[in-house]
C-alpha cells in the first residue's frame, strides 16, 4: 500500500513537472513601464525582477516597505528604473491617492499587474466595511484598474494581467456574498471566500476585455499554480491549525512551484508578442485554460460587475 501511494505521488509529481509552463518570450521592454501590486515578495517580486531584467521601468506597489527589495532588484539587474509607491488595498481612499500619484508622475503605463492578494485575514472588516480578502484581492484592484484605464488607453497597445486561481472553481459567489464581512471559522468556507475573490477577478477581466475592444488594451487573468509564497505562511499564522499546516506543507513539498516558476505565466501573458491581441482569456502554465462555468453566464457576471461599481463608489465619469 505504501509503495502504491509513493508511486502515485511520483507520477503526480512528474506530471506537474512536465506540464510546468515556462515563458520562452525574449521580449525586450526597454522604454516600457509596468506596475505590479504586491511587489515586495513572492510572485510580485519575481515578476518585477523579470521585468527589470528586460529593461522595463517598474513601479513596485505594496503596503510593505519595499526599499530593500528595490535595492536587491537593481543590484541583480543593473536597472535603476525601479520606483516604489505605497498602496493599501484595504482602503479605497489609499487606492485613489495612489492612482492620483501615478497619474501625476507617469506619462505611460504599458502593463498593469493586479497581483496583490491574501488568503485569510485576522479581521472581519476593513475601514471601508468590507471583508479584507474580498477588498484586497478584488475590490481594490477593480477600483485601481478603473482609475488607471485612461492612462492604459493612451499607452496602447497595453495589457492588464490579473492574478486569479483555480480555486475560483471552489466558489459560492452571489451578489449578497460581496457584502459578507465575517471571516469564516472553518476551512471550506474560507476556501470559498478566497475562491469568490479569484472568480471575481476572472469576471472583471472578461468584462474589461469586452468593454475595451478596439482600444488596444487587453485584459487576461492567470492561475500561477500552487506556489510557495508568504500568502501560505500568513494563512496558517491566522488559522493556527497544526494538521492543516502539516498537510499544506506536505502538499507543497511535493507539488508546489517556487515563486520564480509561479511567476512565469504572469510574465508570459504580460510580455509575449504572440498574445498582443489576445484578450478575455484565463491562462494556466502559459496556456489558455477553461474558466469556472458561472464565468460564462454573462447576465450574472454583469450583476457582479455593476454591484462592484457601487461598492467602490465609482463616479459616472470613472465607469468604463
Amino acid at each position: 500500500m505504501l509503495f502504491l501511494c509513493l508511486t502515485v505521488l511520483v507520477i503526480l509529481w512528474a506530471i506537474a513537472r512536465l506540464t510546468l509552463g515556462i515563458t520562452r518570450s525574449p521580449t525586450c521592454l526597454v522604454g516600457k513601464t509596468a506596475l505590479v501590486t504586491g511587489a515586495n515578495s513572492g510572485l510580485g517580486y519575481q515578476t518585477v525582477l523579470n521585468l527589470a531584467s528586460r529593461g522595463c521601468t517598474v513601479i513596485m506597489a505594496d503596503v510593505a516597505d519595499m526599499e530593500e527589495s528595490k535595492k536587491q532588484i537593481i543590484k541583480a539587474t543593473n536597472n535603476p528604473n525601479i520606483i516604489t509607491k505605497k498602496i493599501d488595498l484595504t482602503s479605497f481612499k489609499s487606492v485613489r491617492n495612489f492612482a492620483t500619484e501615478i497619474l501625476n508622475s507617469v506619462d505611460k503605463l504599458d502593463i498593469l499587474f493586479n497581483n496583490a492578494g491574501i488568503g485569510v485575514s485576522p479581521s472581519d472588516k476593513t475601514g471601508d466595511g468590507y471583508n479584507p480578502v474580498m477588498q484586497i484581492n478584488y475590490f481594490g484592484h477593480f477600483l485601481l484598474t478603473h482609475l488607471l484605464i485612461d492612462l492604459l488607453k493612451r499607452s496602447a497597445p497595453s495589457r492588464i494581467v490579473s492574478t486569479s486561481s483555480l480555486l475560483a472553481y471552489t466558489n459560492n459567489l452571489s451578489v449578497k456574498k460581496l457584502y459578507e464581512t465575517k471571516s469564516p471559522d472553518s476551512t471550506v468556507p474560507r476556501t470559498c471566500l478566497y475562491g469568490n475573490s479569484k472568480l471575481c477577478l476572472i469576471i472583471m477581466t472578461d468584462i474589461l476585455a469586452e468593454k475595451l475592444k478596439n482600444t488596444g488594451v487587453t485584459a487576461n487573468s492567470v492561475h500561477p499554480g500552487l506556489v510557495t509564497t508568504p500568502i501560505f505562511t500568513n494563512t496558517y499564522t491566522v488559522i493556527k491549525n497544526n494538521f492543516l499546516s502539516f498537510l499544506s506543507q506536505t502538499i507543497h513539498a511535493f507539488f508546489a512551484k517556487d515563486p520564480w516558476e509561479g511567476s512565469q505565466t504572469m510574465i508570459h501573458v504580460g510580455v509575449d508578442k504572440n498574445l498582443e491581441n489576445v484578450t478575455g482569456k484565463f491562462f494556466s502554465d502559459c496556456k489558455p485554460f477553461v474558466k469556472p462555468r458561472c464565468a460564462y453566464d454573462k447576465e450574472w457576471c454583469r450583476k457582479i460587475w455593476e454591484e462592484t461599481e457601487k461598492i467602490v463608489d465609482l463616479a459616472p465619469s470613472e465607469k468604463i
